[in-house]
């Protein structure tokens, strides 16, 4: 079980062949690494079940190849199209996962430059187009992780800053904490060669553009995404995970995040988040374990909009009304917009 979806294993994967599971996306959420909060969202699993199945098979009818295999409904898998009701559970074939060894206070890699194929890769890779404010990009300016010019940029960034050319940046995906890397350090530990370091990339941008271009039908701004990747038995790239979900990735509509970033918002001002920061920085491995305080749930009326701001989302960019009664997403985001006071 992971915080916000789960995975049944039908068929597990081996060294010689990949294996078959499921994801149950549940109405489950989570913010600052914490894991599964104390709300529930309604019908958030399934919005983001149908709506990653929109961008798997977008990627499939440009030749991109997915681990994805359909949308259950009636114990079958199926494709969108084929799909008769709103449903939270997806078939997907399934790669080793390979966890680092943790040595002393650091993580060992070294068993990837064993391996051939069929596993995930443990990158996070992140496409960025803009800089919202609360992006970790200006904490890692300001701690002296990385300069402007590592961003393209000839000075210091400004919250909301829109970018000419998308920053990919990459973080470790299976470590306790996730972590930002340089492309040296990604490099190393995945033991991906330059030609796979580069059609990552390219890989992200295109993945980037069909998200950008789809999201803006609904006058939504694609401000940055991550995407999760392995290689299938022949060592390609495939992409794994979920995609193009606001989970995934953070949107805007005139200034209001489109995203989970809305429930960051609201959390950035309560102490439990407070609490969390003094934790992390006292120990990266064990935060949660010390940390003073439990986070309180949302207040109702904004659990509800961010519910109807998940179902409009994909009933808008699907162009299919899975979720009836829910009003049109920009009703929805002017609201929101006065709840937080933005």
């Amino acid at each position: 079980m992971g915080s916000v979806k789960d995975l049944k294993v039908i068929k597990k994967p081996t060294k010689d062949e990949m294996g078959i599971g499921r994801f149950h996306f549940s109405d489950r959420y989570s913010v600052f690494d914490w894991g599964e909060m104390p709300d529930h969202i309604p019908n958030k699993g399934a919005a983001i079940a149908l709506l990653g199945a929109y961008f798997f098979e977008k990627l499939e009818e440009r030749g991109i190849p997915t681990h994805y295999t359909g949308l259950v409904e009636d114990a079958k898998a199926k494709k969108l199209s084929d799909i008769k009701r709103s449903v939270n559970t997806m078939e997907i074939k399934l790669l080793r996962v390979i966890k680092p060894e943790i040595k002393g206070d650091k993580y060992d890699y070294s068993r990837y430059e064993r391996e051939k194929g069929g596993f995930l890769i443990p990158l996070e890779v992140i496409y960025r187009n803009f800089f919202p404010e609360g992006s970790s990009v200006f904490r890692r300016l300001k701690a002296g992780e990385i300069k402007p010019e590592d961003l393209g940029l000839d000075s210091m960034p400004v919250p909301g800053q829109k970018i000419d050319t998308p920053f990919i940046d990459v973080s470790t995906k299976l470590e306790k904490t996730d972590r930002y890397l340089s492309w040296g350090e990604a490099k190393h530990i995945s033991g991906l060669n330059d030609d796979e370091i580069a059609g990552l990339k390219n890989l992200t941008n295109t993945i980037n553009a069909i998200i950008t271009k789809e999201f803006s039908k609904a006058g939504l701004a694609n401000e940055d995404g991550k995407i999760e990747s392995g290689f299938d038995m022949e060592r390609r790239l495939i992409v794994v995970d979920v995609l193009g979900t606001l989970d995934e990735c953070r949107f805007t509509y005139d200034g209001l995040p489109v995203s989970k970033e809305i429930a960051r918002i609201y959390y950035r001002n309560t102490e439990w988040y407070q609490a969390v920061e003094e934790a992390k920085k006292r120990d990266r491995q064990r935060w949660k374990n010390i940390c003073r305080l439990i986070p309180e749930p949302l207040p109702p009326r904004l659990k509800l909009l961010i519910s109807q701001i998940y179902c409009a989302c994909t009933n808008e960019i699907t162009e299919n009304e899975w979720f009836r009664d829910v009003p049109p997403l920009k009703e929805t985001l002017k609201e929101m917009k006065e709840v937080l006071e933005l």
